[in-house]
């Protein structure tokens, strides 16, 4: 069996933003020399998320406001007894709890086998810092 781990670093200066991380991927993956197996992108960071979903901007501008209609920033401790910590970023959690942690994916003749409009995200919902995502490659 073969494998492979890298972590991906961004940065994003937005408090909220999506970045289609499909190259990078299939990259690592490439290199691995793994046929057969699969490949697990997770967020390490509890405010930032891994998804799989359409690279499409309006689809995208619609989650940010779908996103910020269930848990709306707001850096008072008043919403958010989280906030009552210091922090400012209980609604970052509670978005990346929506949007999830990680994402599996078949790797299938050396290729990422997704769907015909999958695409692998990024997404921060409080940005502004270094975070890293984990892509391990498992397979023969």
């Amino acid at each position: 069996m073969k494998s492979r781990t890298e972590y991906l670093t961004f940065n994003i200066p937005a408090r909220m933003d999506f970045r289609n991380i499909t190259p990078q991927i299939e990259q690592i993956v490439s290199s691995s020399g793994v046929q057969e197996g699969l490949v697990l992108c997770n967020a390490m960071h509890i405010t930032a998320s891994v998804f799989i979903n359409d690279d499409e901007p309006g689809l995208h501008d619609d989650y940010k406001r779908w996103l910020e209609e269930l848990a709306p920033f707001d850096a008072s401790p008043q919403r958010y007894h989280h906030n009552r910590t210091g922090e400012d970023n209980a609604d970052a959690h509670h978005k990346r709890q929506i949007m999830g942690r990680e994402v599996v994916i078949a790797v299938t003749a050396g290729r990422l086998d997704l769907g015909p409009w999958e695409q692998v995200f990024y997404g921060e919902f409080d940005g502004r810092r270094p975070k890293r995502v984990l892509v391990k490659v498992i397979g023969e």
